[in-house]
C-alpha cells in the first residue's frame, strides 16, 4: 500500500496492511532526532506550512501542513516577539534544560464589542502555498492533513486571557455568543481553501479536557461551540463528501465524544491514555471513530525503557486497532527529554508488531 492508501482505508474501518503511524515534536526533539539520523537540517516541521523532512525519514503515512493561531508557538527565536493576531510571545528557559515559548500578553483583554477588532486575512492565497507544495509533491503517496489547531475556544483565550473568557462564559454569555460568531470566520476561510485544494484531513483542535475532567462543561461545550462545529464540518463535507474530519482535545474530553460522532467526525486525537482509556472509546466508539494517537507520553516515553514502549504500542495496537480506526502516536509533541533511544523503539515496535492481521 502507499501511506495515503494505509491511511484512508484505516480511517475507513478496514485493515490496511499495517497500522499507520506518526508523531510530531516540539522543535528541540525534532533537531535532536534529526542530529541523530545524520541529518543537518534546522527545518522542523513543528507548525509549519509545508513541515520539514523528519515526517519523510520516518516513514510516517501522512504529512501536515499547518495554518492560524497554533502558528505562533516557536514563531520566531526573539526573546519576546507579538505574532499576527497580536498575542505576546515570550521564550522561557526550562530548568532540565531547554526552552519553550508561552503567552505574556492578550491583545483582546479589555474589549467589550466584537466590533473592536479585526481578523488576519486567510483569504490570502500565499498562506497556503506550504499546502500546494506538499500536495505536488507528496500528495500522491502519503496522505495531507491541514492542521487548523488552536481552532476557536483555545483562540479565544489566546485573545482575552484564559480567566476572562471563563468569565465570559458564566457572566456575560450574549457578547461571548458574538465574540465566538466573528472567531469563526477564520477557521471557515482556512478550513474551505485547504478542503478546495485536495488535503485529505481538514484537523481542527480545542483544549477543553484536563487530565481528569473538563476545563468547561458539556453543556457550556454544547451551547458555545458544537454549533459552530457542526456547521463546519457540514460545509466541508458539502466541497467534498470525501474530505475527513480531525478534532483534538487534550485530557479528558469523553462527556462530548458522543457529540462530536453526532455532528460528523471522523477522527479523535490524541485520546490521552493517562486521561480516558483508548479501549474504551474504541468499545463505544470505534464502529464511527478513528483513533489518533493512544501512546502515552507523560510517563512510558520520557521515563519508560525502550521495552517499556514497545509494550505500550502493543498493548495500544491490540485494544484499539483491530477492524482498523487506528492512527498510532505518542498523544502529545515528543519533548526534549524523551531518550532518542525510546524514539526509535517506538518507530520499531510500530513496524514489527503493526502488521494485520494484529497478533500483538
Amino acid at each position: 500500500m502507499t501511506h495515503k492508501e494505509r491511511l484512508l482505508t484505516a480511517i475507513n474501518h478496514q485493515e490496511p496492511d499495517r497500522v499507520p503511524i506518526c508523531a510530531w515534536y516540539t522543535p528541540e526533539a525534532e533537531r535532536r532526532l534529526l542530529r541523530h539520523l545524520g541529518v543537518a537540517s534546522d527545518q522542523t516541521e513543528t507548525y509549519h506550512a509545508a513541515g520539514g523532512p523528519l515526517p519523510v525519514l520516518m516513514d510516517h503515512d501522512f504529512l501536515i501542513s499547518w495554518m492560524g493561531p497554533c502558528t505562533g508557538y516557536y514563531l520566531r527565536p526573539d526573546r519576546e516577539y507579538t505574532d499576527e493576531w497580536g498575542i505576546g510571545w515570550k521564550w522561557f528557559d526550562h530548568p532540565s534544560g531547554g526552552a519553550f515559548t508561552e503567552m505574556v500578553r492578550h491583545p483582546l483583554a479589555g474589549i467589550r464589542d466584537p466590533a473592536e477588532f479585526t481578523l488576519p486575512d486567510f483569504s490570502r492565497e500565499d498562506r497556503y502555498d506550504g499546502a500546494r507544495q506538499l500536495i505536488a509533491e507528496y500528495g500522491a503517496e502519503y496522505g495531507v492533513m491541514g492542521g487548523l489547531a488552536c481552532t476557536l475556544f483555545e483562540l479565544a483565550w489566546y485573545l482575552r486571557g484564559i480567566e476572562q473568557v471563563l468569565v465570559d462564559l458564566a457572566t456575560n454569555r450574549d457578547f461571548f455568543h458574538a465574540y465566538l460568531d466573528k472567531l469563526v470566520n477564520w477557521i471557515e476561510v482556512a478550513g474551505r481553501k485547504f478542503v478546495q485544494l485536495g488535503v485529505d484531513i481538514v484537523w481542527i483542535g480545542d483544549d477543553v479536557g484536563m487530565q481528569d475532567r473538563m476545563m468547561i462543561s458539556p453543556a457550556a461545550f454544547r451551547e458555545f461551540l458544537k454549533p459552530h462545529y457542526a456547521r463546519l464540518f457540514a460545509e466541508w463535507k458539502a466541497l467534498n463528501p470525501n474530505v475527513k474530519i480531525a478534532f483534538h482535545s487534550d485530557g479528558y474530553c469523553y462527556p462530548i465524544v458522543a457529540d462530536l460522532v453526532e455532528i460528523g467526525l471522523d477522527i479523535l486525537n490524541p485520546v490521552q491514555p493517562k486521561s480516558m482509556d483508548p479501549a474504551r472509546v474504541k468499545q463505544q466508539f470505534g464502529r464511527n471513530l478513528t483513533l489518533w494517537g493512544t501512546v502515552d507520553i507523560q510517563e512510558v516515553l520520557p521515563f519508560g525503557t525502550p521495552q517499556d514502549v514497545a509494550e505500550e504500542v502493543k498493548l495500544r495496537m491490540r485494544t484499539a486497532g483491530q477492524g482498523g480506526g487506528l492512527i498510532l502516536a505518542p498523544a502529545h509533541n515528543i519533548q526534549p527529554e524523551v531518550p532518542v533511544e525510546n524514539i526509535l523503539a517506538f518507530y520499531d515496535a510500530a513496524k514489527q508488531h503493526g502488521r494485520y492481521p494484529l497478533e500483538c
